[in-house]
C-alpha cells in the first residue's frame, strides 16, 4: 500500500507525477486514518462480498481513490463514511459486472479453531445464503453500529426504504439461524 500513497505535496493536491488531485492530508495523517480503518474496511467488504481475495482487492483500491479524490475532510468521520461509500460503490460495480457472488471462505488451513469456531463457520455459511445487499446492511449495522442515515449515505439508500430492508434481514437471517439449530433455546 505504501506504493499508493502519492501525497507528495498534501497542500497543492498534485501528486509525484503532476497528475492527479490527492487527498488534503499529510502522509503521516492518512497513514495514521489507514491504520485505524484498513481493517474494518475489509471486515465489512470480506462480509458484504464473500470473498477475502476481492475484499484486499476492493480495500486497495478504494484507499487509493480516496486518496485521488482530493477532498477537503470535515472529519475523520466524514472522511471514514467517504471511504465506505467509495468501498460500496466499488463492490456494486463488481457484482454488475461479475453477476455472480464468490462463496465465503471457511477457515483459513492451519488456522487453530477456536471454542466458538464451527459456530462462526455455521454462521458463515447462513450469511453467504443471504442477498448481497442484506449482508451488507447487516454487517454496517451490528458490527461497524452505523446509524440508519449512517448507513443510507453509505449504501446510497433512502433512509425509510433501509429501515425495512433492515428489519428483513434481520428477520431472514433469525429465521436461518433458527432453522440451523443455532439460536439459543428459549427458557419457559
Amino acid at each position: 500500500m505504501a506504493a499508493a500513497i502519492q501525497v507528495a505535496d498534501a497542500a497543492t493536491g498534485v501528486d509525484d507525477s503532476g497528475g492527479a488531485a490527492v487527498l488534503m492530508l499529510g502522509e503521516v495523517a492518512f497513514r495514521d486514518f489507514y491504520d485505524r480503518t484498513a481493517r474494518r474496511l475489509w471486515a465489512y467488504l470480506a462480509a458484504a462480498s464473500g470473498d477475502p481475495a476481492l475484499a484486499d482487492d476492493l480495500t486497495q483500491e478504494a484507499f487509493i481513490r480516496l486518496l485521488r479524490a482530493g477532498i477537503r475532510p470535515e472529519s475523520d468521520e466524514h472522511l471514514r463514511r467517504y471511504l465506505f461509500r467509495i468501498a460500496t460503490n466499488l463492490l456494486q460495480d463488481h457484482r454488475r459486472g461479475s453477476r455472480r457472488l464468490a462463496p465465503l471462505a471457511e477457515l483459513r488451513e492451519g488456522a487453530s479453531p477456536g471454542p466458538d469456531a464451527a459456530a462462526r463457520v455455521d454462521l458463515r455459511r447462513l450469511l453467504a445464503r443471504l442477498k448481497p445487499r442484506e449482508r451488507q446492511i447487516l454487517w454496517l449495522a451490528h458490527v461497524e453500529g452505523h446509524s440508519h442515515q449512517e448507513i443510507a449515505a453509505i449504501t446510497g439508500m433512502r433512509p425509510a426504504s433501509l429501515r425495512v430492508l433492515l428489519f428483513r434481514a434481520r428477520r431472514r437471517l433469525a429465521g436461518l439461524v433458527r432453522a440451523a439449530g443455532l439460536a439459543p433455546e428459549e427458557t419457559p
